[in-house]
Parts: C-alpha cells; structure tokens; sequence
C-alpha cells in the first residue's frame, strides 16, 4: 500500500529515520487518504523524545505546542507537522485530559489509547500500514468501533461521545453494537466537557453527509449538551403542513439543507421556539404564533453558552428569526428583503427556507421553485445595481441637512426615500429625492404622522 505524501511529511520521516528513530504518519491523516480524500493536516507519531525531536529539526523552526504530552511541532516551509512520542496515558481525573503521560518506545502502546480504531493505524512509506486493531477493516466496512472497551475509552475523554456522533455524521458510518450503547451510557459526562469543545464538534456534525440519521437517533445525546431541545423529541404539531414531530422534522431540515454552517446551524434551531407557542384552534390543528421570535431568542442564548464567535450568533438568529417568511417572487418584495437583512443573508436564508419545507408534506415543495425565482430576482437586482439600501440612494444625509434637518430626522427622511425608491414611487435620481425629501422635511416639522 502506497500513500502520498507531501513532501514536507516525507522530509521529516526521513530525518527522524535517519537519526535512528521510529516515525510514521498516525491518525485521520491516515485515515482519510485510506479513503481517498485530502488530508487537513498531518500528525506524527515517534519514539524519539520531544528534546530529541528538537535536535533533529535544529535547522528548523519548532514549537513546544505540548511539550509534557510529548508533541513538538516543526515547520517545513511553513508547513506544521506536529510529532508526538510515542506515550500511555495516566488517569483522567477531569474526563478531558490524562493527569500524566509515560513515554514508551511501543508503537503499538501508543496506538491503543486512541479513541476510534479507523484512528488507530500508523504509516510510513518503508513498512507500509501498521494496523494492530482492525482500522483498515472497520474503515472500508464503514464501522465506528472504540479501541478496546468503549466504556473506558469515553471514560477517558467525555468529549469522544461527540467526536463519535461526528464520525458517524461525516464519514455517513454505523457504530458497532458495544460503542453505539456505550455512547448513550454515557451521554452525562459531556456535562464536564467544556462549551466550546462541544461547540466545535456540533458543527462538524451538523454539517455530516448524514446529519439527519444522527440528529434522530441520538436526540436524548443533544438534548444533554443543549436541554432546550428535550421538548421538541416526540412534538407532534397537529397540522396539515406537517409529517414530523419537532425534532424528527428539525433532522430532516437539516439533512437537507446545504451543508453550510449557518444554515444547518440554523436549521437546528429553526423550530426550537414551537413547543413554547403551541396552540390548538376549535378544529384541534396546531398553530405555532411566533415561534420564530421565540426561536431566535432561545438560539441567541443557546450559541452564546456554547461560546460561539458573534459573527456565528449574530447570522445565525437573523436566519431563525427569518426563515417562516411568505416566499413571494416579485421584485418590490425581494428588494424589501434584501433591505432587511442583506444579498449574503438572504442567500443563506433561502436555502433555510428550502430545508424546512423540504422536511414538510409534498404540498410544501411548491415554495421551492418560488425561492429559486426569489434568488433569480435578488442576483438580477445585484447585477443591475438597483437601490435597495440607504447607500445606495442618489442623495446622502449631507444634501438632506441642506434642508435644514439634522440628526435623528434625517435618518428619518433617507429612510422614507428609501423605502418610496424600493416601491418605485420615487426614482432614484438626485433631482426627484430632494424634490421627495423636501416634501417630508415639511411634513415632518408640521408634525404630519410620520411612517418611515
């Protein structure tokens, strides 16, 4: 078996080789070129020491990245190769971390401390795959499978359950028996694991090519890193629109959504508000008045307590906020929604919409051509360069204060123009915005009612 290597990792195999030392490429590099697909990164494993590793690569630039774990990184080129030495593990009194690590001249000690057997095989051009767990086996059988007892090694690091879900999500695998019951066993310990490690997983699942199948399956798991989903598993929403319960359709949505992370992010969250808004009419259908609010609110507070970034939190909300919009593919309406939120907004928010109502009854499916004319319309009105925000105007506050406005009515009055521009009631030419401004400045300090 041959695997590729750039030829920064080949160098510093072979400097450790020619040392005298052990080296092989280890972990989901290997992994992923087994299948076929583009390592990120490249870690590797050695039983040279991190002090040795260090005179090795003296010429180079090295980094003590975890230098009592045993891992120093070099830069080839610019290109960071971690090397760890080979080690076991103490106890994981935290259930995040080992309290102390023993370094071992074992290779095959090293490798029996990783979580996952397709994680566990070794590489290097001279001896080929080293394999003492059956990765190759379980990888090419599409089969998630601990390394040894599954209960020990979640134990370990609570944080596995969810880099167990992301496997499954990404790589679209089966768990085996004993990891798929040790994963709900214990679901409790990622109550220890912190937010943002958590939060980093979440993505990389509900990005999965099998996202749906993970969502469904694990609910009680989510429901243990975020409580407020617990009451969507099982809601039934009683209306014609509807095949699902709350959760089961939020999986769907997902699944089949672009695997962008601010549209599945806000897939997962779309419908979070309904459990909380739900009424019954006379005839005994479900109706679910503001949810969208509610959602948006509860996906504001549920992103920051996984310690999102804000850029996340802030797209992320408008989307949920946003996405039971009435699809209508006329031009006023689309511009009124690009003036609302934004073209790269909007791109996101239409491929929300299309998920949801992909997770709906078929008489659903009729919104989806009416988003593509939406978005057909939105990219023309780009193209065109037609007015569609306060910047785009062919008048600016400074003509305005001409007028002798000032402050807040000012914004007042570009706000109205904009919005008369957006109706076509008013063309977007210097002459006929200031002849318009004039006209509300007047009505303004008459103290007409005033809508803008």
């Amino acid at each position: 078996m041959l695997i590729n290597l750039p030829v920064e990792v080949r160098e510093v195999l072979q400097k450790l080789s020619a040392a005298g030392f052990e080296s092989y490429i280890v972990g989901g590099c290997v992994r992923d070129a087994l299948i076929g697909e583009n390592p990120k990164d490249y870690d590797v494993c050695t039983n040279a020491l991190p002090a040795q590793i260090k005179a090795v690569f003296s010429e180079y630039r090295t980094v003590d990245t975890g230098i009592k774990h045993g891992t120093v990184t070099v830069l080839i080129d610019k290109m960071p190769i971690e090397c760890t030495t080979y080690r076991l593990d103490g106890k994981y009194s935290d259930g995040r971390h080992p309290d102390s690590v023993i370094f071992t001249e074992n290779l095959r000690e090293d490798l029996s401390r990783r979580d996952f057997t397709v994680n566990a095989m070794a590489y290097n051009p001279k001896e080929g795959l080293i394999d003492y767990f059956g990765g190759q086996k379980d990888l090419f059988a599409r089969i998630l499978r601990c390394v040894g007892d599954a209960d020990t090694r979640f134990n370990e690091d609570g944080l596995r359950i969810m880099r167990a879900l992301r496997f499954l999500s990404v790589l679209d695998f089966e768990p085996d028996t004993f990891t798929a019951a040790a994963i709900f066993r214990n679901q409790k310990l990622l109550d220890n694991i912190s937010k943002e490690r958590i939060a980093g997983e979440l993505t990389k699942l509900v990005c999965g090519k099998n996202a749906t199948a993970i969502l469904d399956r694990h609910s009680s798991v989510f429901s243990q890193i975020i409580p407020e989903t617990a009451p969507m598993v099982g809601f039934e929403q009683r209306n014609k629109y509807h095949i699902y319960d709350v959760w089961k359709h939020t999986a769907v949505a997902v699944g089949a959504a672009k695997p962008d992370k601010y549209v599945r992010l806000a897939l997962l969250f779309h419908d979070i508000g309904k459990p909380a808004c739900f009424k019954q009419d006379a005839t005994g259908a479900g109706h679910f008045s503001g949810h969208e609010e509610v959602g948006a609110d509860m996906t504001d507070t549920i992103l920051r307590g996984l310690k999102y970034d804000n850029q996340t939190i802030t797209t992320v909300r408008l989307l949920v906020r946003n996405h039971y919009i009435t699809p209508v593919a006329d031009r006023t309406s689309v511009k009124k929604l690009l003036s609302e939120i934004g073209y790269q907004n909007w791109k996101l928010l239409a491929e929300v919409i299309r998920g949801d109502n992909m997770a709906k009854r078929s008489m659903c499916y009729d919104r989806i051509p009416i988003i593509e004319r939406m978005k057909s319309i939105a990219d023309d009105i780009i193209e065109s360069r037609e007015c569609y925000t306060i910047g785009m105007l062919a008048i600016d506050g400074t003509r305005i204060s001409e007028l002798g406005a000032s402050g807040r009515d000012i914004r007042r009055i570009l706000s109205s123009l904009l919005t008369d521009v957006i109706n076509d009631v008013t063309p977007n030419t210097g002459s006929a915005l200031l002849s318009r401004a004039k006209e509300i400045y007047r009505n303004i300090q008459l103290g007409s009612v005033y809508y803008g």
